[in-house]
Formats: C-alpha cells, sequence, structure tokens
C-alpha cells in the first residue's frame, strides 16, 4: 500500500512539473522532450569563417523588460519597458524621466509594452507606434496605437489595430516597417492554438497595413469572404523577430515553438523554434505542423532549434563598423541566453555560431544604431531569468580598440 502511495505521488509531482514549464521556460524537464542535444543542433551548419574581435559596453542599467530599442534621425534612442514605459537615451545617457507611461498596459506574463516602430518620415513628423497588451470587458488584447512624440510627451494618439486576441503568454507582437513603407505586425495565437489556422481572426498572424491603419489593396486576403484583410500570412504561434534582407527584400521572421504550455501530447515534444522567410498569404503551419514536419500547402522553417532556444528579436546587420557581419542575420535567444548570428546566402544559410553564450543571461532585443554598433537588451527580470545587480541592462557590442 505505502509502495502504491508513493508512486502515485511522484506521478503528482511530475506532472505538477509539467505543467509549470511554461513557453519560454529553462527547465530541465523540458530538455528531457528534445529530441537533439545542443552539440547536435549547432553542427547542422559551420560556424561562420570570421569572426570579428569585439567588445561589450553598457549603455543603460537598472531597467525592466526592455523589449524594443529603435534609434531617431536625431540621434536619441527610444526603448520600451514590458510595465509600460517609454523612456530615452540622449547623448549617451539615460533619461531619468520617462518620455511617456502608458497606462492602459497591461504587464502579465510574457505581454505589456512591446514592439515599437518610427514611421519612415519621423523627422518630419515625428509619429511613433506602439503595441502593447490591455484589457477590455474582462479579456487581454492587443492594439498597436500610433503617437506623436513632442521631446516630452507623446500626443495625437491614433489607433491603427485593436482587438487582437492576447493571452498571459503569446501576445505577440513586433512592428516593423517594410522598404516598401507598409507596417508590418506579429501577433501570437494568444495559447489558442487553432487561431492560427482560422482566416477570420488576428491572432497567430502577419499582419500588413498601412500607415495610418489602413488596408493595402493588394493584401491576400482582402476579397476573401470571412477572412480578415489586415492578414498578410498565417500559422503562426509567436513570432518576435522580423527584419527584411537589404540585398533581397524578403521578410525574415524568428518564432517561438511549441512547449510544455501547448499540452505533451500535441507535437510529444517541445523546441521547435523556427527562423521563416515570410512571403505574401503563405501558412506557416501552426498548430498543423512543428519542427522539421511537412504537409501540402504548409511552409517548413528554413532553420529549426531544438532544443529550444526562444528567439525573441531578429535584425539584419547592414552597418560598415563590422565588415565581418555585413548581411548576417542575428537574433536574441531568451533560453538560449546568447546571441545567434546566421550567414546566408539568398535564402539558403551557410553557417551560424552563437555569441555571448550565458554571460549576460536572457537576451531579449537587438538593434543595429547609426554608428554600426549592435545595441541589445538582457531580460532577466522578466521572471525566468537569474537577474544581476544591474539588470535589466541594455548593452553594445563595438570593436575592440
Amino acid at each position: 500500500m505505502l509502495i502504491k502511495i508513493n508512486l502515485f505521488a511522484c506521478r503528482i509531482l511530475f506532472l505538477i512539473a509539467l505543467l509549470a514549464n511554461v513557453a519560454c521556460a529553462s527547465s530541465p524537464i523540458a530538455d528531457a522532450f528534445e529530441t537533439k542535444s545542443a552539440e547536435e543542433d549547432r553542427s547542422i551548419f559551420n560556424a561562420p569563417a570570421v569572426t570579428p574581435k569585439f567588445k561589450v559596453e553598457t549603455v543603460a542599467t537598472n531597467l525592466e523588460v526592455v523589449w524594443s530599442i529603435v534609434f531617431a534621425p536625431d540621434g536619441r534612442t527610444f526603448f520600451t519597458e514590458r510595465p509600460g514605459r517609454l523612456r530615452v537615451i540622449e547623448n549617451g545617457k539615460l533619461r531619468s524621466e520617462t518620455l511617456a507611461v502608458i497606462s492602459e498596459v497591461e504587464p502579465s506574463g510574457e505581454s505589456g509594452l512591446m514592439g515599437m516602430a518610427l514611421h519612415p518620415q519621423f523627422a518630419s513628423n515625428h509619429f511613433l507606434y506602439l503595441a502593447y497588451a490591455y484589457q477590455k470587458n474582462g479579456n487581454q488584447h492587443v492594439k498597436v496605437v500610433r503617437y506623436r512624440e513632442t521631446g516630452t510627451e507623446l500626443i495625437d494618439a491614433k489607433t491603427i489595430v485593436e482587438m487582437i486576441p492576447a493571452a498571459r503568454f503569446h501576445a505577440g507582437t513586433r512592428l516593423k516597417f517594410s522598404p516598401d513603407g507598409k507596417l508590418y505586425i506579429t501577433t501570437g495565437d494568444a495559447t489558442k492554438q487553432s487561431q492560427g489556422q482560422k482566416l477570420e481572426t488576428l491572432g497567430g498572424k502577419t499582419l500588413r497595413l498601412n500607415d495610418d491603419g489602413t488596408v493595402p489593396a493588394d493584401n491576400p486576403f482582402v476579397n476573401q469572404k470571412g477572412a480578415r484583410p489586415e492578414i498578410w500570412t498565417y500559422g503562426h504561434r509567436n513570432a518576435q523577430g522580423m527584419d527584411f534582407q537589404p540585398e533581397t527584400g524578403l521578410m525574415f521572421q524568428t518564432e517561438h515553438g511549441p512547449s510544455l504550455i501547448d499540452g505533451v501530447s500535441l507535437f510529444k515534444r517541445s523546441g521547435g523554434d523556427e527562423v521563416n522567410i515570410v512571403e505574401r498569404g503563405k501558412n506557416y503551419g501552426w498548430a498543423k505542423i512543428s519542427h522539421k514536419t511537412k504537409r501540402e500547402g504548409m511552409e517548413t522553417p528554413i532553420v529549426e532549434y531544438s532544443p529550444a532556444v526562444a528567439p525573441a528579436s531578429g535584425m539584419f546587420y547592414r552597418g560598415n563598423l563590422f565588415p565581418e557581419f555585413k548581411g548576417n542575420f542575428f537574433f536574441g535567444a531568451l533560453k538560449g541566453e546568447a546571441i545567434i548570428r546566421l550567414v546566408f546566402e539568398g535564402r539558403k544559410v551557410v553557417s551560424q555560431e552563437r555569441l555571448l553564450v550565458k554571460t549576460y543571461g536572457r537576451i531579449r532585443e537587438i538593434a543595429e544604431a547609426p554608428d554600426g554598433s549592435i545595441y541589445f537588451s538582457t531580460s532577466n527580470r522578466d521572471g525566468r531569468g537569474d537577474a544581476s545587480r544591474e539588470d535589466d541592462r541594455i548593452l553594445r557590442i563595438v570593436p575592440t580598440d
């Protein structure tokens, strides 16, 4: 009898541990479900031929989950913090006062104040776009709002899109203007796996809008009955990185793969983080396929990571400060605790490497500054990291002297 009770207790404890391991969390239980070791993952591609020497400098400290960093043409650096703060670095120093606090922000879990983008004509119109989670009628949603910034505050708020499904987990949301001047928005599935395949909802999609929130006439589902016209692509779980390859204009995204929050029975394993080339009207498979599984009419990632690295951003390097990095794709890895560099020849990956592995903890945002240095942020105060005395931080990669 005692043996049976002990076995039952062990099973209960194991089940509790499984349920506690939510998306992107670092856990030995999650690792037990992976199909490949970290060493096997790294051997998929060779390391780049040259890695330039660099050092890391601290830009700002004692922050809280820096989600997005953008650079204004006048030399200022804007960044968002999950609880709802928009802050400014000017002349190399962090302003003590915030530029704005978005009081409507709902900051629980993975949501809060997230993506940010400056209008392509920001120098003349000072339009700044923010994506954030909010509550309405007891439900959580995401909206994108355009503001005009005056240097000391945000004014003239205009809602670009709202009522995007959200939840404590899988809330998206990355913003990016494309070379053609359209605003692209990544959205999460809000932990409802079926949303990605449903064209009547904005959850689990990439959206494409004009800068004023109107829908471009050439969006792929504009004339399809029952489909939301804002949709550009569908079948996404939770993409949080996005940029356009300089030489081709192709959109690349990073996306979080399934974890135990989706249910152990869904794909029998976690991992499956993705890098995708995202193109008009295509279906990226979630939650019908994942990892390297295939199905007709659905896209398989060009790079897949198992064990999970939790990709949280994405950036092509365009600068001249590091010639060896030119045209390379970088993203911050939360669970992987690194910056991952991918070298492409067009659509083809030819090499990759991990930088600063387990040096700064969880790395979220990555962004190229106008001088060619590479800024990145830590995310060790998000409830899943081991925060140091100065976390969270914004740091930058510069050449060694």
